[in-house]
């Protein structure tokens, strides 16, 4: 099975990069991760018209029949147990399924209206390049609750 993960903009700190690289590899047990850095716009002061050029970077990289989740700070929230459920339903009922995380200034409308999910890791606001490590932990604990490891402790 496999999962894409497009973010937005080159990721810079070594200690983000070493803990991505981490989880992306404990999660090719469990899936081919299409980890995919779209540039991040700083064209223009204007936050609407970054948004814009990213969404452009953003298009090229989504399929007409995959299934979009926004990681979103106004998304749906859940239990580490309840993400790990929700992504075996996408899973087993889409063959595109790609998760997007976006740039400092989030989304535009036009990737908003495309998105078929909205989902928050926390109500907190996080740098976008932490959630990027957030974000893969937490695909990696779901992956290892749905297969039954000991790594998620209740």
């Amino acid at each position: 099975m496999a999962v894409k993960l497009l973010v937005v903009g080159q990721t810079k700190e070594k200690f983000y990069l070493q803990s991505e690289a981490e989880y992306a590899k404990r999660l090719t047990r469990f899936c081919k991760l299409n980890y995919v850095v779209v540039p991040s716009s700083k064209k223009s002061e204007v936050a609407e018209e970054c948004l814009q050029m990213e969404e452009q970077n953003l298009f090229k990289h989504i399929g007409a029949n995959d299934y979009v989740v926004l990681l979103d700070e106004g998304g749906e929230e859940y239990s580490s147990r309840k993400f790990a459920q929700r992504l075996n339903h996408l899973l087993v009922n889409h063959t595109g399924l790609t998760f997007v995380i976006g740039g400092a200034f989030g989304f535009s409308q036009k990737m908003k209206d495309r998105s078929n999910a909205k989902w928050s890791l926390s109500k907190l606001t996080f740098p976008h390049h932490l959630v990027r490590t957030i974000f893969l932990e937490q695909l990696y604990r779901g992956f290892t609750i749905l297969n039954g490891g000991k790594y998620h402790n209740d």
